[in-house]
């Protein structure tokens, strides 16, 4: 036994000693809450006046706390009404296994002044917009050409393409192969759930009164201040799959963070999908994996990423980029169109027909929000929901064979309270990998279709829990005997074995 409490140090201090070696980031932020101090930077929660600006000796308390970190200085920040911020100190704990959550960087967010800003502002308008259209009615919809239009004419508009343009094969979708081929939705949040001696079904449960918010200015400051709205009824006796974006930002409103991926993990592991091929288990002649690289091993693994993905982002979030919400943006594109203050907006939002659509609809420039509380009481930049993505399907991409085809994909019928069979020209080309990256792709997006969040929100996000996974399977990896390799092909599509 002695000789195995030294051999379990050992493991544990080489752990600690690569990750010493780690390279100390740089963290950047975009210089925008310096060149445009109190209106281009998230402050939701605090008291703001009447033009939803921040007041700055509030918001100045809260850059006290997040330089000191100190308990007692977070607890001094004045709210401006019932809604608490969202755990800053998290992004100072540490942990035992991964990355540091510190020891990883995100680029700059763009600017409020940047058409990359102004572009993927316009997105998020016609995303309200087209809440209620069936994803597979996008080819026929009039909104949702109307928006390719628009979107493949912007400035700087970084998101899938054909030709050149966004189509609506493409609009809303993800950005990597795997995201445009198939259904919109992915087959892991429609496909049945074994879960023991249990068969769950992936109708969720809907809206009583689907209804967009803030969307008028009293509303919108009130939430601005942290009132918190009275939550929107479910209906929890007609369920349906997942058919519109307005279902897929309601499915990520009430989500558990790591839910789909755990459900993704079932779904895999009860079709007896095949492990990635160097699994050391993959062709034993007379032992299966268990404990480790076996079925209870990949679902701990899938889960216990996540909060580590949390805790990277939440560091992002609070102590580097503090981007402010989309919804706060929209105050400032409402009250500039109505020539009440100026700000340093890009003009291709400002003249977008998004917007216009929008007043036409609601009497406001205000973006939409599909929660009554609007976002959550934390910065944009990056999405959670994103992070925890892109850790658990790295997670998932690494444990099994992406190129396996899965067998007899699915689509809802019209009325979304069934599934039928998908018979596109690509039904049998939709691979493990492709749909672990959209169904990624599919809930960080949802986020965006409830008016919270920003593509590149989105987009860098997945990418720094890709990093959390790899430090958490290169060291899992150090931890076992056997002699595995496993390989993933990254969001970029570049392939890292492990």
């Amino acid at each position: 036994m002695s000789d195995r409490r030294f051999a379990a140090r050992t493991v544990r201090v080489r752990a600690a000693e690569a990750e010493f070696q780690r390279p100390v980031p740089l963290h950047l932020a975009n210089g925008e809450e310096t060149d445009h101090p109190f209106v281009a930077t998230y402050s939701k929660g605090l008291p703001h006046d009447k033009h939803g600006e921040v007041r700055p000796a509030a918001y100045h308390l809260l850059r006290r706390a997040l330089a000191t970190g100190r308990y007692e200085d977070f607890e001094r920040i004045p709210l401006g009404g019932t809604r608490k911020l969202t755990n800053p100190q998290s992004g100072l704990a540490f942990d035992l296994e991964g990355p540091d959550a510190q020891a990883l960087a995100m680029p700059p967010a763009p600017r409020i002044d940047s058409a990359r800003n102004s572009a993927e502002a316009v997105e998020l308008y016609w995303m309200a917009l087209c809440r209620d259209v069936l994803f597979t009615r996008f080819g026929d919809s009039e909104p949702v050409a109307e928006a390719a239009a628009e979107l493949s004419g912007l400035t700087d508009f970084r998101a899938p393409k054909q030709g050149g343009l966004v189509t609506p094969q493409t609009i809303f979708r993800g950005d990597t192969r795997g995201d445009l081929a198939g259904p919109y939705v992915s087959q892991f949040l429609l496909k049945d759930i074994p879960y023991g001696t249990l068969r769950i079904s992936q109708r969720q449960d809907t809206l009583v009164r689907p209804v967009d918010h803030l969307t008028t200015w009293g509303d919108w400051l009130e939430v601005q201040n942290g009132s918190a709205p009275e939550p929107d009824e479910r209906d929890f006796a007609r369920r349906r799959y997942l058919q519109t974006p307005r279902d897929l930002a309601h499915y990520v409103h009430f989500d558990a963070l790591y839910e789909a991926y755990l459900n993704a993990a079932l779904i895999l592991l009860g079709t007896d999908a095949p492990t990635d091929p160097g699994n050391p288990y993959a062709f034993s002649g007379n032992q299966i994996g268990f404990g480790t690289y076996g079925g209870p091993h990949i679902l701990s693994l899938v889960t216990e990423v996540a909060t580590r993905a949390l805790k990277a982002v939440w560091f992002q979030k609070w102590y580097v980029h503090r981007r402010l919400r989309p919804e706060e943006f929209g105050g400032r594109v409402h009250l500039q169109l109505r020539g009440q203050r100026e700000y340093p907006i890009d003009s291709e939002v400002l003249e977008s027909v998004a917007v216009k659509r929008v007043f036409e609809k609601h009497g406001s420039h205000l973006l939409p929000q599909a929660f009554p509380e609007g976002s959550p009481t934390h910065p944009a930049y990056g999405s959670g929901h994103a992070t925890v993505a892109g850790a658990c399907v790295t997670i998932l991409k690494a444990w099994f064979d992406e190129s396996h085809i899965l067998p007899d994909p699915v689509v809802p019928t019209t009325d979304g309270a069934a599934l039928e069979p998908y018979t596109g020209p690509d039904a049998d080309r939709l691979t493990v990998g492709g749909e672990l990256n959209k169904v990624a792709a599919n809930i960080a997006t949802g986020r965006n279709m409830a008016g919270v969040h920003w593509r590149t929100d989105y987009t860098e996000a997945v990418r720094l829990g890709e990093e959390i996974a790899i430090g958490l399977l290169r060291e899992m990896k150090e931890t076992t005997l056997e002699d595995a390799v496993l390989t993933l092909n990254r969001f970029d599509g570049t392939t890292l074995a492990i």
